[in-house]
Parts: C-alpha cells; structure tokens; sequence
C-alpha cells in the first residue's frame, strides 16, 4: 500500500483566526490590534479566538481569559458573538457548494471538499483552491488557508503549514519526500503524551517513525500504532462525508473482560459520549434521537431509544441521557458490550434555540468548541474529563 492508494483531490480550508478576522473585518479600528475573543478580562472564560497580533504574546484558544489578560493586558478582550460567526460560516459554505456537493464541514471555519468530480468542470483542484481563496477574500473580505492533495490527512497537514493565507500544494508524486522531514508532531494523534514517548525512544520526524515496522507501534500505541504506521507513508482512506450523507454516528466498546460494576459502566458511558458527541460536532450536526445498547457474554442483546424535543450537540446532555437509558435496562448479569449511537440530525445552521437554551447553553456551546479545536489539534483527549484520567479505557 502507498500514498497514492484511492488518491482522491481534496482541498482542506481553514480561515485563519476566524472570529478574530471577523470582528476586525466588521470594525477596521481593530486592525492590526491584538483582539482576544472570549470574553472580559475579569471574566472565568477562556479564548475561543485570538488575532495573529495576540499570539505574538503566547495567547492560544482553551487559555483562561485571565491569563490572556496577564500576557497583553492592552489586548481587545470581545465577547463570542457565535451569531454572527455561524452566518458567516454559512456563507462561506455556500461558496464551497458552487464547486462541489461533497463538503464535510470539521467546524465553523474549516472543511474539506472533495472536488475529484469537480475537476471537468472547473479545472485541477489547484484552480478551484485558488478560486476558493479569492471568492472567500474578494465575497468577505476574510483571509483561508488552503491545503490541496490525495486524501484528507495530507490536505489538513498542507492547509497548516504556512499560515495565516497559506496555499499549500502536496505533489502525489512526491508524498513520502513532502512527509519525511517534518516532525511527528505533525501526524493526527500524537498529542503530547504519545510525542513523548517517541521522543524517549528517538523518533523525532516522520522518517525517523517510518523506520518503526507495523508491530512494533501496535506494541507500543495498541490501535493507534497501525494508524500512524499509514499516515507516516501519506496512507489515508477516509471518505470526505457530507451532512446529507451521515445517517448515524456512533460508538461501542466490546470489554476484554466484562464489566458488572454500574459505576465502571457509567464511566465508559462518558468516554462514549464526548467521542460521538465530538464526531456529531465535527459533521455540525445535532442529533434528536440517542440509543444505548448493551450486551450479555451470552450475546442478548438489548437497546433503548429516545427521541427529544429539541436536537443537541453538547457532551453532558448526551451523557445525561444515555445515564437514564441505562437506567431502564436491568443489568441481571455482567455486561459485554456497551454502546451509544446517535441519529435523526438536523443541520446546526437550521436549529433555532430558545431564548432560555441561548442564556443556558451559550457559555457551555462555546468553551465545547474551544475544547474540541485544542484536542483536534494537539490529539484526541489531551483535554478530557477528570473522572477519565482515572478510568483510562
């Protein structure tokens, strides 16, 4: 198998400081300031967004807004006007459908499309990444970064590389060359804990991680090993899935040894919660239907199902609901299985909340986003839920 393996043409953009650039395009004062989107300075918040004038002083998202504060106390502290940024977003997506119906949108401000059946129409989908670019500077005066190659890793990780307004092209020709120097930072999953422990074993660029067979990384990361074994050689297969295309998301665990414990249970029904929970957020949906199944070593198994009012996204309400599902089912014997699966979506740019869920979910809303963009870019669950640092699955 190789990098050019179902080679596709696939272009990731990612707006560079999204909620930054859109307060400084809509108040021209603010140019060239360093603006910090969060919140007060005297507030608990955290930075959803900073200017690339606020990173200069080692400001980041998932910072407290104190600590912001601290490091740039002349910085523009704004409150998050998601609104306002989800319309935009929408418009940007719009742009995206004009050259192909297969947009995977990750979150607000970056997608991939998959423009392989685009290419007769429009040209090579380096002429419709430089469309994209100039439509998105010229329509909203906003600034994207654009990776263009063969599958869905390679775009993100080109996209990134020159930031802000980086056009980054990988040649399908000359993967392993473009791969090899870069660090194993660079690769999905390594979050700062496996970095650490390929640093102790002096694996520091993605060469260097090449030299380490199959079996060897599944010894050493279990699941994760075969996966970074692929995306070291460029190896992605992942399909770019757009909203209409998802009919479920879901996740279960199958224990090595069964589990009767209720409290070990509900544990691992919290890990699968914020991972479908992600996964439904990443698609920017949200889900009106949760099932829970279980199942017995004797292999019966069961499930239950509910349907709410009102379509969510956020990791406890999912949690919470999952815990009465499994309420309802009498664990009479050992569990072998436990999953959650999540259906019936609706399209985040469609749901029209309350005045009482906005006041009530705003704040949870937004430092969720935070939190999934760090994890998304420093590895899965490098921000994660106390009670899971002691539960490791």
């Amino acid at each position: 198998m190789n990098a050019q393996t179902n080679s596709r043409n696939i272009i990731h953009v990612d707006m560079d400081a999204f909620f930054a650039a859109v307060e400084q395009r809509d108040n021209p004062s603010l140019k060239g300031k360093p603006v910090i989107v969060g919140g007060r300075p005297d507030s608990r918040g955290v930075v959803a967004t900073s200017s690339y004038e606020a990173r200069r002083f080692g400001i980041h998202s998932a910072m407290p807004i104190n600590e912001a504060w601290r490091r740039c106390p002349h910085g523009v502290f704004l409150p998050v006007n998601m609104a306002k940024y989800q319309e935009v977003s929408k418009q940007i997506h719009t742009i995206f459908l004009d050259y192909t119906p297969l947009v995977e949108p990750l979150s607000l401000d970056e997608a991939f499309l998959d423009v392989t059946g685009s290419t007769k129409l429009f040209g090579s989908a380096e002429k419709i990444a430089c469309a994209l670019k100039k439509r998105i500077r010229q329509q909203l005066n906003l600034t994207a970064s654009v990776g263009v190659a063969g599958n869905k890793f390679l775009a993100k990780l080109a996209s990134d590389l020159e930031k802000p307004d980086g056009f980054v092209i990988i040649d399908p020709n000359k993967v392993q060359q473009f791969l090899d120097p870069l660090s194993v930072t660079r690769i999905w999953g390594v979050g700062r804990k496996t970095a650490e422990q390929l640093f102790e074993i002096n694996i520091h660029t993605i060469k260097d991680l090449r030299s380490l067979d199959e079996k060897t990384l599944n010894g050493l990361f279990g699941v994760l090993g075969r996966r970074l074994y692929e995306l070291a050689r460029g190896i992605d297969n992942r399909p770019v899935e757009s909203i209409s295309q998802a009919k479920s998301i879901g996740r279960e665990i199958t224990f090595e040894e069964d589990i009767a414990n209720r409290e070990s249970l509900e544990t691992v029904l919290l890990k699968l919660a914020l991972d479908v929970a992600r996964r439904l957020r990443r698609k920017q949906l949200k889900a009106r239907t949760i099932t829970l199944k279980i199942r017995y070593p004797d292999f019966r198994t069961f499930s239950r199902s509910r349907t709410l009012a009102e379509a969510i996204d956020l990791d406890d309400i999912i949690y919470r609901q999952s815990l009465t599902l499994l309420s309802e089912i009498p664990l009479k014997s050992p569990v072998r299985l436990l999953g959650i699966t999540l259906s019936n979506f609706i399209s985040q740019e469609v749901v029209q909340p309350s005045l009482f869920e906005e006041s009530q979910n705003r704040e949870k809303e937004v430092l969720t986003r935070v939190i999934d963009e760090v994890n998304e870019k420093f590895g899965k669950d490098i921000v994660t839920r106390a009670r899971l640092l002691k539960n490791r699955l």
